[in-house]
């Protein structure tokens, strides 16, 4: 399995920009599907986006459709989450997570990954 090391969190003020990153290692990046999660305090993990190994599909919860996007760079073995116009309720726990699924599909399913990173904290202050 592959090794994730996410990066980029912090504290921004409503409407700030924040972009996340997620390097990969021990495994072949580029056959991975991508997603990132996130967890409030006090709530389950839940699904922000997800990108398939060559970036040809992208999926994107409805709520961050219009303001963040998911993209990777296989020659940097990196997965990226750029955030715009973030809202206080973006304040969570970032986690990017790898999977290898059949037909070079994506999943919003967290319980479907099986590589985690340890997270990176995004406060976003009123």
């Amino acid at each position: 399995q592959v090794q994730l090391v996410e990066s980029g969190g912090g504290l921004v003020q409503a409407g700030g920009s924040l972009r996340l990153s997620c390097a990969a290692s021990g495994g072949t990046f580029s056959t991975y599907a991508m997603g990132w999660f996130r967890q409030g305090p006090g709530s389950e993990r839940e699904f922000v986006a997800a990108i398939s190994w060559s970036g040809g599909t992208i999926w994107s919860e409805d709520s961050v459709k219009s303001r963040f996007t998911i993209s990777r760079d296989n020659a940097k073995n990196t997965v990226y989450l750029q955030m715009n116009s973030l809202k206080p309720e973006d304040t969570a726990v970032y986690y990017c997570a790898a999977e290898r699924f059949n037909l070079g599909g994506v999943s919003t399913v967290a319980a479907r990954y099986r590589s985690w990173g340890q997270g990176t904290q995004v406060t976003v202050s009123s």
